[in-house]
């Protein structure tokens, strides 16, 4: 995209009307709001939903099962955001992809609150999976082109633009939580809504607020070219379809066999992306170097969300099953627990970013950073065992060791999180800039690959276990990054 068009775009786009902010904000603020409510609603039961006996409302899947499942089905939706951030800069462009991800998404939950089979549960799954890989990336790219590249406001947008993801995250588990006692579907109906109001918001008030925003196709595909994809993708499908009736129909394909393959996938896909762009000719030969102190950091961003992302799976099940739900006289849901972390995350990033403004130069460095992270995520498991070690496996836990297992993962998430994005940005070849962001990404794509193969791993008798030697080998991790520092600081070539 030009200048010149990028300009006539953010000319186009009322530039003041939200705190300030351009008003397409307010649209992509409730917009992403609605998403993540009706998300994160989701997630919070879905394990839940998964393993309790279909007497109590769920499927029935062996718990082991259900955590793999839960884990499998992150991994694709980090995965899909590649295919949507392609659909959208080559076929329709962002608003348009916002708008079909969140009417599939709709669709997924609406499948999950009907009553149904395991079938039923599939189909919502690859519903939510495709939707989310269609609106997750491309409304924050949206966001980026209400403002210039020299807009003082843009950190600060988005600083916004995140609030509305974690406030939406804070609030769905608390409703949808409280609704699963009564019914599994009606959560998923909760949900369902969600997504709905945020469509309906954004259809109302884009036209108005967000002008040509989000209207460009950025490399729109020739007609021959649309033609050829649409033909081998139509092809493709067909076959896959057969494919998969076949092996399944079979016993060929079951469930542990496709958590295999999606694992092999999420290692073999970023490594695949690094060594594509490491052997470009278009990459030159300190981009090289930076893509070699990228890669510690990308280990080390999978060593942290296998930790983080176990929150809604291993810990969401400690949760149900470890912990005292009577507490101070209130009866609480396993599901709250999952609003911890953006409860966290908007008290304490205001304090982060403060501390960096105010640390300056003085502040450590990216791979100091990462290292400080790995340590608070093994910290938040090695707290996390010490209930079993104090009181045995065969008692309740004092719900208190879970919000502090929480709230310490949190603090690596902020050191980790924002500065992966940043550095991305830094690092990235010029030639592969938004490669390298779908590689960022894939961090996590790979990290909930790996879960779906060691949670299952976790049990009552080795929860001990389970959590010293995945929280020890993260702070071994941690160490051994810390050392490398100033070596991989080096390959930075200058950037910091």
């Amino acid at each position: 995209m030009s200048d010149l068009n990028r300009q006539k775009i953010v000319d186009s786009v009322p530039q003041k009307g939200f705190f300030g902010h351009p008003k397409g904000l307010f649209t992509l603020f409730f917009t992403e709001f609605w998403e993540r409510f009706s998300y994160y609603g989701m997630r919070a039961i879905l394990v839940f939903y998964m393993y309790y006996e279909v007497s109590k409302g769920g499927l029935g899947l062996e718990e082991s099962t259900a955590l793999a499942i839960m884990s499998i089905y992150g991994a694709l939706v980090y995965m899909s955001g590649i295919i949507g951030g392609w659909m959208a800069d080559r076929l329709f462009g962002t608003s348009r992809a916002v708008f079909y991800g969140g009417i599939l998404i709709m669709l997924g939950h609406i499948a999950l609150a009907i009553p149904g089979s395991l079938s039923m549960f599939f189909i919502s799954m690859v519903l939510i999976v495709l939707g989310t890989g269609l609106l997750k990336p491309n409304v924050s790219s949206v966001v980026g082109e209400m403002y210039s590249e020299t807009d003082d406001r843009r950190d600060a947008g988005f600083s916004i633009f995140y609030m509305g993801i974690n406030l939406g995250a804070f609030i769905s588990p608390l409703i949808v939580g409280e609704l699963m006692d009564v019914s599994f579907h009606l959560g998923f109906g909760v949900a369902a809504v969600g997504m709905f109001l945020g469509l309906v918001m954004f259809v109302v008030t884009k036209k108005k607020n967000l002008g040509l925003a989000g209207t460009t196709v950025a490399n729109p595909l020739s007609p021959s070219e649309k033609k050829k994809f649409f033909t081998i993708t139509g092809i493709s499908t067909i076959i896959l379809a057969i494919v998969l009736y076949i092996t399944i129909q079979n016993g060929m394909l079951t469930i542990d066999r496709f958590i295999a393959i999606i694992g092999i996938l999420g290692i073999l896909i970023p490594t695949l992306y690094f060594t594509v762009m490491y052997r470009s000719k278009k990459t030159t030969e300190v981009e090289r170097s930076r893509l070699i102190a990228y890669i510690p950091l990308f280990i080390a961003s999978v060593m942290f969300w296998a930790i983080q992302e176990q929150g809604s799976t291993i810990l969401a099940n400690y949760a149900d099953k470890r912990t005292q739900l009577s507490f101070a006289g209130f009866e609480i849901s396993p599901a709250w627990f999952q609003s911890l972390n953006p409860l966290f995350i908007i008290i304490l990033a205001p304090v982060f970013a403060w501390m960096w403004v105010k640390l300056g130069k003085r502040q450590p460095t990216i791979p100091q950073k990462f290292s400080l992270a790995l340590l608070f995520a093994g910290l938040s498991f090695l707290v996390i065992l010490l209930p079993a070690y104090l009181g045995g496996t065969d008692t309740l836990v004092n719900p208190l060791w879970l919000v502090l297992s929480y709230f310490i993962v949190v603090l690596g998430e902020l050191l980790l999180s924002p500065v992966g994005l940043s550095a991305t940005t830094k690092l990235a070849p010029k030639a592969f800039s938004a490669q390298t962001m779908s590689l960022w990404f894939l961090s996590s794509a790979a990290a909930q690959a790996i879960n779906a193969q060691i949670v299952r791993f976790y049990k009552p008798e080795t929860e001990m276990m389970y959590f010293g030697v995945i929280g020890g080998a993260s702070i071994v991790l941690s160490i051994i990054l810390f050392l490398l520092a100033p070596k991989i600081q080096g390959f930075m070539k200058g950037i910091r």
